[in-house]
């Protein structure tokens, strides 16, 4: 069975958002073991320096470092990474389970993203789009898009 790993940076706070994960989440369980873990974000003054908000991610990488599974397949959620369809998402999922990497974690940052150092461990960047999301709303999305992708290969009419 697929074992996905959200590690998040922050706490979801709005309940539509909330709500709208647990949907997702909820829907997951019959076909992967799905769990959310939510980590403290660096609290940083109203203007931040471009190094203290170097040293907050770094902090942050370092908390979610622990969060990892051992032998998990890595994605770093981040900006510049590169997208993919939900056919192409799903064939990802798929193709991680057949070979023998069931595990996998998905890595969402705060609203200043991931520390470079941990992205680059990484083996997955990946950019949910080109136009920016509330940072929250973008959870939801990964979540819809993980059960949508599961749904695809179970050849559910889900997707259309």
């Amino acid at each position: 069975m697929l074992n996905i790993s959200v590690l998040c940076v922050g706490r979801l706070r709005e309940q539509h958002y909330i709500a709208a994960f647990a949907e997702y989440e909820k829907r997951l369980k019959p076909y992967c073991k799905f769990t959310l873990t939510e980590l403290s974000e660096d609290r940083l003054p109203q203007n931040p320096s471009p190094a203290e908000i170097s040293a907050a991610l770094a902090r942050e990488a370092a908390e979610l470092e622990k969060c990892i599974p051992n032998a998990a397949y890595t994605v770093a959620m981040c900006v510049e990474g590169g997208q993919l369809s939900s056919e192409d998402f799903s064939a990802l999922l798929q193709n991680c389970a057949n070979t023998g990497r069931s595990h996998i974690c998905f890595l969402v940052g705060s609203s200043f993203g991931l520390d470079e150092a941990l992205k680059k461990r990484c083996d997955r960047r990946l950019s949910m789009s080109k136009m920016t999301f509330p940072h929250h709303l973008a959870r939801v999305m990964l979540a819809e898009q993980i059960y949508r992708g599961i749904m695809i290969a179970e050849g559910s009419k889900y997707h259309k």
